[in-house]
């Protein structure tokens, strides 16, 4: 008997790959419930299903595959006490991200005619993994004093080149965001920038979040703007999501509809790891797309470069004219190329 998967259908590039080796149901977000998933042995998906017990309880789904760097929208707890396998696209989208922040902060700079040399200008970056990772060598090539603030990896490798949060909101010119969104444990990455966070602020930052919506408190950053204590914010991710907030929307200088990551490039290699970890799990034959991306980020940018690769005033001007359309702007995206 055929295995049962169903797919969200607004994964790119997934289309009839499985269809050979599997009983492929494609539905929307919307579509997948607790019904469809009922007899479902797998599911690949993306964020907007929350794969918890009120989808998978009763179901014979045994693996699940989002085609995304984050599983917060993945019950891990529930899934490992019910045998289900979790599978992950880490680093897919890395390098569009990290071409989004700098794509960002270019025409920041060009908005507010900035002329401030790039190495006279201190950038703080909180978790420093797959993007902050790239991050961090792209400002360090660009001339930018960098600080990196990320405990686990602070903790894990015994290292003092990493600096605390205070140090972070203090010292910097520009704030970017990396971390995954946690609500327990020794390091909580909820609200993250709160108010307390920037009332630290010294150098009226431009704060970024192209990570998870909730890392930033939404009244947070609107008191802080009203009040001068940043200059400028960036968010691509935010809080409650697709109902997002209308007054930071006002405010942002740049806001999109959570497609920082949303590259051609990325998409493929997540897409790619989905389906490969799902024909692992079911002992089937590794596949490979129609077409093969780099791995990696580009190994030697120019801010000129990235910002002509990447403009984000037409996403910013869509998402402000219409924000009911959040959701259709970021399920219709067209896929940007990386920089190379």
């Amino acid at each position: 008997m055929a295995i049962k998967v169903i797919i969200e259908k607004n994964i790119p590039f997934i289309k009839g790959v499985l269809d050979n080796m599997a009983q492929v149901s494609y539905l929307s977000a919307g579509e997948i419930t607790a019904d469809e998933m009922r007899d479902a042995a797998a599911l690949i998906t993306r964020t907007r299903t929350q794969c918890d017990e009120h989808l998978l309880d009763n179901s014979r789904c045994r693996f699940i595959a989002t085609a995304t760097i984050g599983t917060d929208h993945i019950d891990l707890d529930y899934c490992h006490h019910h045998g289900i396998t979790v599978a992950n696209a880490p680093g897919c989208n890395a390098p569009a991200v990290a071409q989004y922040v700098f794509a960002a902060i270019a025409r920041q700079r060009q908005l507010r005619h900035d002329l401030r040399p790039l190495d006279t200008l201190t950038l703080g970056i909180v978790g420093v993994g797959h993007v902050g990772s790239i991050v961090e060598r792209w400002a360090r090539q660009l001339g930018m004093n960098v600080l990196r603030c990320d405990p686990p990896r602070a903790e894990a490798e015994q290292s003092s080149e990493f600096v605390s949060h205070r140090d972070i909101a203090r010292q910097s010119d520009i704030i970017t965001f990396h971390t995954p969104l946690t609500t327990g444990g020794p390091h909580p990455t909820f609200h993250l920038c709160d108010s307390d966070f920037l009332a630290l602020t010294q150098r009226r930052p431009l704060i970024i979040n192209s990570a998870r919506g909730p890392l930033t408190d939404t009244e947070a950053l609107i008191e802080a703007l009203d009040n001068g204590t940043i200059s400028d914010v960036v968010i691509d991710c935010w809080e409650n999501e697709p109902a997002i907030s209308s007054e930071l929307l006002k405010r942002a200088v740049i806001a999109t509809p959570h497609i920082a990551g949303y590259s051609r490039e990325g998409k493929i290699r997540a897409t790619t790891m989905a389906v490969n970890a799902f024909c692992q799990h079911f002992g089937l034959p590794r596949l490979a797309l129609s077409e093969t991306v780099p791995e990696g980020a580009a190994e030697i940018v120019t801010l000129e470069a990235i910002a002509e690769s990447y403009n984000p005033d037409i996403d910013t001007q869509m998402l402000k004219t219409s924000v009911e359309t959040f959701e259709t702007l970021r399920n219709n995206y067209n896929l940007r190329n990386e920089v190379k």
